[in-house]
């Protein structure tokens, strides 16, 4: 264990390197803005040119909020699916939430390819495709819901969870079986994953169902240090399981089902950004391992975010092809390198 006043460095030191970081992806792009530009127009000074204002406030700064909000949001997933289930391997999506939300997504796109009307108008609208999303993402959680106050051992949701994942890619498989190459191609590009295309509204919503998220999850921060040694040991504690669990999986399940209605389904950040921290600030104590992966995983995506703009040119590459080519060799180069993964 370290002396917690090594964490207070360390917190500031994250603080400061995400506040930068976020500075810098606003600033560059394929149009340069100066940093006091930026600082200008943040605080409602404005610039010296409209177009700056324009890009600022209407396109970089909302990417830069919703990095913020999926990055934290699925590393604080991934980090409660793990201690839950006790398994390295478990992320924010093994309970199938994200399929549900690809399967309400899908419903919706390449459904229009198979019903037409009213579908393939409402397909080309985010509030519609972000609506899918979370109704699939509801179903699911609702399912796993019924499911986990039925059985005892809770190895059995995470398998169930896989289940659900199969059942909604078979459906999505007969789906896009179905649909012409226009539909499909707009799911798959909505399966790249994306960090801008909010508006400031949907933002709002955005935050303030991430907020409920959290808010929960203060209330399993004790349960959660005591079930790293077993549902047992955590009944001794004199911790409600059952409830204790429900709230983990609504949490889970609000934070990952409404990342992916409005970013899309992102990859790696959830399943490795724990693992970062844990190695970092070698401590199972989730007081602090909470908002340390939070803020590890918002540098982590704003720095993928960066890589994919690439800086000075006009194209962007997907955000889930650049976390898993930049992110999946740094863990491996990181559990080489400590010889253990902690749990």
């Amino acid at each position: 264990m370290i002396h917690s006043k090594s964490y207070t460095k360390q917190f500031i030191g994250l603080t400061l390197c995400l506040l930068i970081l976020s500075f810098v992806s606003i600033s560059i792009g394929s149009v340069s803005i100066p940093f006091h530009e930026v600082f200008d127009i943040i605080t409602g000074n404005g610039s010296s040119k409209s177009s700056w204002n324009l890009i600022v406030l209407n396109f970089r700064l909302p990417k830069a909020i919703t990095a913020i909000l999926v990055g934290s949001g699925l590393s604080i997933s991934g980090l409660l699916m793990q201690t839950l289930f006790r398994n390295p391997l478990a992320g924010p999506f093994v309970l199938g939430i994200s399929s549900g939300a690809s399967l309400g997504v899908a419903l919706l796109i390449l459904g229009a390819g198979i019903f037409g009307g009213i579908l393939f108008t409402l397909s080309l609208s985010s509030w519609a495709l972000a609506a899918a999303a979370s109704l699939g993402a509801a179903l699911v959680l609702s399912a796993v819901l019924i499911t986990a106050n039925k059985i005892r051992n809770t190895m059995s949701i995470l398998i169930i969870g896989l289940m659900f994942g199969t059942v909604t890619a078979a459906i999505i498989s007969v789906l896009t079986f179905f649909s012409d190459a226009q539909q499909i191609q707009q799911y798959i590009f909505w399966g790249f994953g994306s960090l801008g295309n909010l508006s400031w509204n949907e933002i709002s919503v955005f935050a303030a169902i991430f907020l409920i998220g959290i808010l929960c999850l203060l209330q399993v921060i004790k349960p959660l240090n005591s079930l790293l040694l077993g549902e047992n040991y955590a009944k001794s504690m004199g911790i409600n399981i059952k409830k204790s669990r429900n709230i983990i999986l609504i949490v889970t399940s609000l934070l990952a089902g409404v990342i992916t209605a409005f970013a899309g389904p992102i990859a790696f950040i959830g399943l490795a950004v724990p693992h970062i921290t844990k190695l970092v600030f070698k401590t199972s104590n989730h007081k602090i391992l909470i908002p340390a992966v939070a803020l590890l995983g918002s540098i982590i995506l704003i720095i993928c975010d960066f890589i994919a703009q690439l800086p000075m040119s006009e194209y962007t590459l997907p955000i889930n092809a650049i976390t898993s080519l930049f992110g999946a060799p740094v863990v491996i180069w990181l559990l080489v390198r400590k010889k253990k993964v902690y749990i």
